[in-house]
């Protein structure tokens, strides 16, 4: 089951600051990856513990699954990993802001809550500013990977971000070698999904 919370609350609007990669990661010039919606974690420290050459950081606005999973990074060794609390759109305008450099090779957006009704499609993750102070934080080339068993819903996210004018869509197939996620690992949800022989929308945009 999705468990919900109102990402417009102002409940979200105290947070704390990303800290600089040098406060979190042992080699901050790797590759960065953030994952939008990470949950307890779990596919994040699959990817940091199999690909070493990559950092990953991932933002939940879940406040207890954030806390499962930075009690779980605390009784393990993971050099690349990180966790962060919080409404993503107030971090990422938090980062640019303070003038933070952080910069970001890939993201994934994976199953996000779907959010159905029409009144509450504002809620939504994906959405034109957000998109557009993430292209600040996200050089030439680098790339976002959309997921979701929710066809509507996808094509929400599609059509806002061919709309937004920062990112072209990448047709045919992609390598993901090449990305954050080489060894193809998939998500509790995702697998879920597999499962129960549903369909899985996705699709993978490359900032200009």
């Amino acid at each position: 089951m999705r468990q919900h919370v109102n990402p417009l609350s102002n409940h979200y609007d105290q947070i704390i600051s990303l800290p600089h990669l040098s406060e979190i990661f042992k080699n901050p010039t790797l590759p960065l990856h953030l994952d939008l919606g990470s949950a307890s974690g779990d596919f994040l420290f699959k990817l940091a513990l199999e690909n070493k050459n990559w950092n990953y950081m991932g933002i939940e606005i879940r406040e207890k699954l954030v806390q499962n999973a930075n009690a779980k990074l605390n009784h393990e060794v993971f050099e690349n990993l990180f966790f962060a609390y919080g409404n993503a759109n107030n971090l990422i305008k938090d980062l640019i802001n303070n003038l933070n450099e952080i910069q970001f090779d890939s993201i994934s957006v994976y199953f996000p809550d779907p959010w159905f009704k029409k009144k509450h499609h504002k809620r939504r993750i994906i959405q034109y500013d957000f998109l557009k102070n993430l292209s600040k934080l996200m050089p030439s080339g680098s790339i976002i990977v959309v997921k979701s068993d929710v066809f509507e819903l996808f094509q929400y996210i599609d059509n806002t971000i061919i709309n937004s004018s920062f990112f072209l869509k990448i047709d045919g197939n992609v390598d993901f070698n090449n990305f954050f996620n080489p060894n193809g690992l998939k998500t509790v949800r995702e697998n879920y999904v597999i499962q129960n022989n549903l369909p899985i929308f996705e699709q993978i945009y490359i900032r200009k």
